[in-house]
């Protein structure tokens, strides 16, 4: 057996991906997409047909370009998550504009935008899951909408506050950063990790362990790997969103894996209750969870306002 197939007995696994190929490649439970993973599909030949049909879409609305291609954009998003329910049994994730990460009203209108239009194309809200960033805000819209009956994948997420934050406001779904914590923590002390002590890993260790030992619901889903070690250390996490290139690696080593994570191991932390004063106070105390969101919220929306380019250039 190899040690993909070794992990799903323990782990879901998810795709972190917008290639359909992909996807059928490697059967994963769930896919995941964000704006850079759309912006690097629509710019493939294959995927042409969904680019011209969110085009369609965007001048039937009428009205200012800008907002024809905001129409587009938002269609784009439902081709492709459409797409691949066809291709998953799970879950598909669709994430709002990261500029929206400040704007809990907005967040919430958008994500309920997107729901109807998904459910327009016959794709049923218990199949999607809404991708905002675990900001203040954005947290507290997901506790909204959750309360709405549309699930929430809070993403960006790289601290432990952000994860007490969540599991309180009851969200269906995090996704807790690894190979970004890594990359903070290398060039803050130009030091290198093992798989055991990486700053990544036992994050996701402790959000894990504190969940289950404190009777959170939330699901977590590891994110954002550099290496295949990463990814067997959280062996047995809830889920585990892995991107083809090391999907293929695991698919490729016959070793044994070993679990790390089951329930029943128990939490170092008790359990904490954080209002908005104390979450902004843990959030400003740590310096890399503060850097690493602010720099996600920049990187997505670029990768956002690119697909914009792109596709008000074809309008």
């Amino acid at each position: 057996m190899n040690k993909l197939d070794a992990l799903k007995q323990m782990t879901t696994v998810v795709a972190d991906t917008g290639d359909f190929e992909a996807i059928k490649q490697f059967e994963p439970t769930d896919a995941t997409t964000n704006p850079s993973l759309l912006l690097k599909a629509a710019q493939q030949s294959a995927y042409a047909e969904l680019v011209e049909d969110a085009l369609a879409y965007g001048r039937k609305q009428g009205g200012v370009h800008e907002k024809q291609v905001e129409a587009a954009m938002d269609k784009l998003a439902i081709n492709f998550g459409q797409r691949i329910t066809e291709v998953v049994p799970g879950y598909v994730s669709t994430e709002v504009d990261a500029k929206l990460s400040f704007d809990t009203e907005g967040t919430m209108a958008k994500a309920r935008h997107l729901i109807a239009l998904y459910e327009e194309q016959g794709v049923s809200r218990d199949r999607i899951l809404i991708k905002t960033a675990s900001t203040w805000e954005g947290i507290q819209a997901a506790r909204e909408l959750e309360q709405q009956g549309i699930k929430c994948n809070l993403t960006l997420l790289f601290s432990f506050s952000q994860a007490v934050a969540c599991a309180e406001a009851g969200v269906f779904l995090i996704s807790p950063f690894v190979g970004r914590i890594l990359d903070w923590y290398k060039a803050s002390t130009g030091q290198d990790y093992s798989a055991e002590t990486d700053p990544g890993v036992l994050s996701v260790q402790r959000i894990y362990r504190y969940y289950k030992a404190h009777g959170y619901d939330t699901v977590v889903m590891g994110a954002s790997f550099r290496n295949q070690g990463e990814i067997e250390q959280l062996a047995g996490c809830d889920r585990l969103t892995i991107s083809p290139a090391l999907l293929e690696q695991l698919a490729a080593d016959n070793g044994e894996l070993k679990r790390v994570l089951s329930p029943d191991q128990g939490s170092d932390d008790s359990k904490q209750s954080l209002d908005e004063q104390t979450f902004r106070w843990h959030m400003n105390e740590d310096a890399m969870a503060t850097e690493k969101l602010a720099e996600g919220i920049r990187k997505f929306h670029a990768d956002y306002l690119e697909l914009q380019k792109l596709l008000s250039g074809k309008l």
